[in-house]
C-alpha cells in the first residue's frame, strides 16, 4: 500500500498567507444599479425555512475580462438573470469553474467566513486546468466582502445555518470551435442556507460504484468544475432510486476509495488513528479535509493520507479494526456515513465518537462559539 508522508501542499502554502482587513478590500464591487429588496413577507418565509441553494439574496458581484484589458467592470448588480449569446463557449465546450465558501453570523452580530483564501487559491488552480484567466485573490475577497456587506441582512444567525456564497467563472466569448475564449465573467452569487443534508446528524447511505467514474487521471479531477459534477449526477440518480443518499466513486482500476460526488471521507480506526484516500490529481482538495487533516495533526491525532482499497474497508469493518467513517466538504461540513452499499455487500456503521467530536470543534470555529487557533476566520464585518 503506497501512503504519502504529509507535507503542506502547494494550495495550503497560498492559502495560509495574510489577507489584508476586509475595510481595505472594501469598495472595489460598487452598486452599480439598486436593486428591488425582497418584501418583508417574502424575507422573512424564506428566513423561517431555510434550505440549501434554494433562495438568493439582492445583489451578486461580477466582474469581466479580455485578453486586450484584463479584468475590469467590476461591480454589484441586482441578482437575475444572465444574458449569454447561444453560441457561449460555455454552453457549448463546459469552459466553467467554481467555488463555495461560506458567511456566518456569529453571537455577537460580526460576519466572519471560514478560510476564504484558500477558495481563492483552488478557484485559480481550477482556472489554470480549465485554460481560464486567473483572478487576483484580494479582487476575489473584495467580491466576497461587498457582497456579504451589501446583502447582510442575509446572513442567518441559527445554529447550523449560513449564507453560502458561490463563486463562479464562465467563458462568454461567441464562437464556434474548440479552444479557450478571449472574453470571460466572474459571478458571486449568495443564498442564505440550511443543512445540505437533511436529517444529517443522523447520517447518510452511500453507494460504492463500480462501474462509473467521475473523473480520471490526467483529467479535471483536481479542478472544481461543472463537468465533475456533471458525470456523478447519472450515478447518483441510480443511488437515490436504491435509497442511499451519494456517491462514493472509486479509481479507475475499481480498487481504491477516491471520493464523493461533492466530499471528500474519512475512515476512523479502532486504535483512534485517521485515514483519508491521498491526493493523486484526481481527487478535489477540499478546504474542509485540510482543516480536518490540520486539527488531527495538532491533536497528536494519527491521521494518514493514503489508497484506501476497498477490499480491505470491508474486512477491516467486518472485524471491527474501523469504527466510523464521515463525508466532509464546505456544504455539508462533517457527515457521518451510517452505511455502505453496492451489488455485492451491505454494511451499517454507527455514527462514532470522533466524527461527532471533530464536526463540533470545526464546527464551533466556523460559528465563533470558541476561540480560533488557526487564523482561519476571516471577518468581514462587525
Amino acid at each position: 500500500m503506497r501512503m504519502s508522508a504529509y507535507t503542506p501542499t502547494e494550495l495550503e502554502l497560498e492559502a495560509s498567507k495574510e489577507l489584508p482587513p476586509a475595510d481595505q478590500l472594501a469598495g472595489r464591487f460598487p452598486i452599480a444599479h439598486p436593486a428591488k429588496r425582497a418584501s418583508d413577507a417574502e424575507y422573512e418565509r424564506i428566513m423561517s425555512t431555510l434550505a440549501f441553494g434554494r433562495d438568493f439574496t439582492d445583489y451578486m458581484a461580477v466582474a469581466d475580462w479580455n485578453r486586450e484589458v484584463g479584468w475590469h467592470n467590476l461591480r454589484l448588480e441586482p441578482f437575475g438573470p444572465i444574458t449569454l449569446s447561444p453560441a457561449a463557449a460555455v454552453l457549448h465546450y463546459g469552459q466553467e469553474i467554481f467555488e463555495g465558501l461560506k458567511a456566518y453570523r456569529h453571537v455577537d452580530g460580526s460576519i466572519t467566513s471560514f478560510r476564504p483564501r484558500y477558495n481563492a487559491a483552488r478557484l485559480n488552480a481550477s482556472a489554470r486546468r480549465l485554460a481560464l484567466p486567473e483572478l487576483d485573490e484580494e479582487v476575489f475577497m473584495s467580491a466576497v466582502v461587498d457582497l456579504v456587506r451589501a446583502d447582510r441582512r442575509w446572513v442567518p444567525a441559527e445554529q447550523g445555518t449560513s449564507l453560502y456564497l458561490r463563486p463562479f467563472m464562465i467563458a462568454t466569448e461567441a464562437f464556434l470551435g474548440v479552444h479557450s475564449a478571449g472574453q470571460v465573467s466572474f459571478y458571486l452569487i449568495a443564498s442564505p442556507s440550511g443543512s445540505y443534508f437533511k436529517g444529517a446528524d443522523k447520517g447518510v447511505r452511500i453507494w460504492v460504484d463500480k462501474k462509473y467514474h467521475r473523473a480520471g487521471p490526467g483529467g479535471t479531477g483536481m479542478a472544481k468544475c461543472g463537468g465533475n459534477y456533471a458525470a456523478s449526477l447519472l450515478p447518483q440518480n441510480l443511488a437515490a432510486e436504491k435509497g442511499y443518499a451519494q456517491v462514493c466513486f472509486l479509481d479507475t482500476t475499481q480498487t481504491y476509495l477516491e471520493e464523493l460526488g461533492g466530499m471528500n471521507v474519512f475512515v476512523v480506526r479502532k486504535d483512534g488513528s485517521v485515514i483519508t484516500p491521498r491526493l493523486t490529481g484526481v481527487i478535489l482538495e477540499g478546504n474542509t479535509r485540510s482543516a480536518i487533516c490540520q486539527i488531527l495533526r495538532d491533536e497528536g491525532v494519527g491521521v494518514k493520507e493514503q489508497d484506501i482499497a476497498l477490499t480491505d474497508l470491508l474486512a477491516d469493518i467486518d472485524s471491527g479494526a474501523v469504527t466510523e467513517i464521515f463525508a466532509c466538504g464546505t456544504a455539508a461540513v462533517i457527515t457521518p456515513i451510517t452505511g455502505l452499499g453496492s451489488d455485492d455487500f451491505q454494511v451499517e456503521l454507527p455514527i462514532g465518537e470522533q466524527t461527532e467530536r471533530l464536526a463540533s470543534k470545526l464546527t464551533d470555529i466556523q460559528n465563533g462559539v470558541v476561540a480560533d487557533p488557526y487564523g482561519w476566520t476571516y471577518k468581514i464585518c462587525d
